[in-house]
């Protein structure tokens, strides 16, 4: 599925109908360059698990960051960023493998660097276009579902 936004605010809008349809073990995956707008995006997904869109940052310097939820259950929400690490054996040795287990979500921006070491849920692929307009590019999501939801 593509979906073409025009402004950050779509871009998180986008995320928001994402992060509805998202279930507790989910993994979802973002590709993109530098600047492409993955946090945005996250921003939006965040905001569907009650998580105030401010409180989500790049988490670069963090890796690994966790909510807590006002989602059904309170579903752990983690929102993890691999920018800063270059192998495979850096990335294990921040726990990564172990996320989300089966009671959380997790949603991965640069999951370029773990193409093929895991399972996703949902790929998500964003890419820059003309000013503040991406082309979104969703894999994983049944278009009935997500125009029905």
């Amino acid at each position: 599925m593509k979906i073409i936004t025009n402004s950050a605010q779509d871009t998180i809008t986008v995320g928001f109908k994402l992060g509805s349809l998202l279930n507790a073990g989910d993994r979802v995956c973002l590709y993109g360059e530098l600047g492409s707008g993955k946090t945005t995006l996250i921003k939006g997904i965040a905001e569907a698990f009650g998580i105030n869109r401010r409180d989500i940052t790049s988490a670069s310097f963090t890796i690994i960051a966790e909510y807590e939820t006002q989602k059904a259950a309170n579903i752990p929400f983690y929102h993890i960023d691999l920018y800063r690490l270059d192998n495979v054996q850096t990335i294990e040795e921040t726990g990564f493998f172990d996320y989300p287990g089966p009671d959380g979500v997790c949603v991965i921006e640069w999951a370029e660097r773990v193409r093929g070491l895991i399972d996703c849920t949902l790929c998500v692929q964003i890419n820059c276009l003309d000013g503040d307009q991406r082309e979104i590019i969703i894999e994983g999501v049944d278009e009935t579902h997500w125009h029905n939801h």
